[in-house]
């Protein structure tokens, strides 16, 4: 590798790791057999398929130059930090020459900008344009949106790319005046309405005409930076409802704010990343996408942050005991995915399965069913009568959130990375 190109490498990888809404692909791009490279499977970005595969991508970014002066990005102009610009035939060959050694199964491209949202913007398409009609490359692609594009480059973007992000960093656009005075939320949200509009009539070209192309079949995705503003659990955790109502978005990632630039008074003085507080985001982004959770069943006026010590599934049953015990026999399958320790696909199974007879807490067991949570909220033929009801939410929350002692730390159950 040219050592030039090598120095580039090391300094825009290194400018592209904080942002995190690349994790997942959710697409399936075909190779008919002449192309170069397939993308298949659920996730990229070093993350794990369904079937178990680790796959990975090239997260680089085009330039790390910047004309902006956003407080708690790392690439502000007013940053002296080493700076480097690919040219589009660079980071093309550079793609394909990774994939060919097998390297990488994806790109992900994000850049800073450079004269003006267009022009940037305009580099990317290139890149992307070249991969797939010069090298016929059919691997993954997430490309980002640059704030303030053009809807000719963003509609042209989204015919090569498999998913594109526009990240809205700050929850309010009161707080993004004060940290990123040159940025606006109309910049941002336009390119979402673009992808969004551009995603909707794709879907109906491809139900009149068969070999219509395809617009970012796997949707969009954003990224929100936790804990640089005074933003509640709330008002984040709303707006990202608000976006999933939108077609065409499949995740919102929450990034905690990590102090790259600690001499900016704008910015608070935080030693660590909140990451607790983001993992607790993430669960309840969970609960929102698949268990069938309102926002306002999470987070309201009188508990507008999300609970640091346990889980917000956990928390909305101690805060509602007068919904439990649930009986698995007979509850509806909304109301068994708000019982603490059973996840979804334990849920299904129980749907299924209790047409055949009575569950018994060996069958759920069996399903997968966390009894150390759930026995409390459940009731079920054999189980001991000691649930929610006859204990206070306070004692139950002191047992379920007591440290495992030593010879249960391997135990499988207790490692819950969502709540269930």
């Amino acid at each position: 590798m040219n050592p030039g190109i090598f120095d580039k490498l090391k300094t825009l990888a290194e400018a592209a790791k904080y942002d995190v809404s690349c994790a997942s692909s959710g697409t399936t791009r075909k190779n008919p057999g002449k192309n170069l490279g397939s993308a298949s499977g659920w996730g990229i970005c070093h993350s794990f398929t369904e079937d178990g595969r680790c796959v990975s991508l090239l997260k680089i970014m085009l330039t790390n130059h910047c004309m902006y002066d956003c407080a708690y990005c790392i690439n502000r102009r007013s940053n002296d930090i080493p700076r480097a610009t690919f040219s589009v035939s660079e980071l093309v060959e550079l793609t394909i020459e990774f994939y060919r050694r097998n390297y990488i199964e994806g790109l992900f491209l994000s850049s800073g900008v450079v004269r003006n949202p267009d022009y940037t913007m305009e580099r990317l398409v290139r890149v992307a344009k070249d991969l797939r009609l010069v090298h016929r490359y059919n691997g993954y692609i997430h490309l980002k949106s640059i704030p303030g594009a053009s809807r000719e480059l963003v509609a042209e973007a989204g015919l090569y790319a498999d998913r594109m992000s526009v990240n809205i960093e700050i929850p309010t656009e009161k707080s993004l005046k004060i940290l990123a005075p040159e940025k606006n939320y109309q910049s941002v949200f336009q390119p979402m309405h673009y992808i969004q509009q551009g995603f909707l009539e794709g879907k109906e070209e491809k139900r009149k005409f068969r070999h219509a192309p395809r617009f970012v079949p796997a949707g969009q995705s954003t990224q929100m930076v936790i804990g640089a503003t005074p933003e509640n659990d709330k008002q984040i955790l709303n707006l990202a409802s608000a976006l999933y109502q939108r077609p065409a978005m499949k995740r919102v990632y929450y990034s905690g704010f990590i102090p790259v630039n600690n001499y900016d008074k704008r910015l608070p003085a935080l030693t660590v990343p909140p990451l607790v507080r983001e993992h607790r985001l993430y669960q309840a982004d969970w609960l929102m996408r698949f268990y069938k959770f309102n926002v306002n069943e999470i987070v309201d006026d009188v508990n507008p942050d999300l609970e640091l010590d346990i889980d917000p599934k956990l928390t909305y049953a101690l805060r509602h005991p007068e919904l439990f015990p649930v009986d698995i026999n007979t509850a509806d399958y909304e109301l068994i995915l708000r019982i603490p320790g059973i996840g979804v696909k334990s849920a299904q199974l129980i749907i299924s399965s209790r047409r055949y007879g009575r569950l018994t807490s060996e069958h759920l067991k069996k399903m997968g069913v966390v009894m150390k949570r759930a026995r409390y909220f459940i009731t079920c033929n054999e189980l001991a009568s000691f649930t929610v009801q006859e204990a206070k939410p306070e004692y139950l929350r002191k047992i379920l959130t007591e440290q495992p002692s030593k010879k249960k730390k391997n135990d499988k159950q207790l490692v819950i990375d969502y709540p269930e």
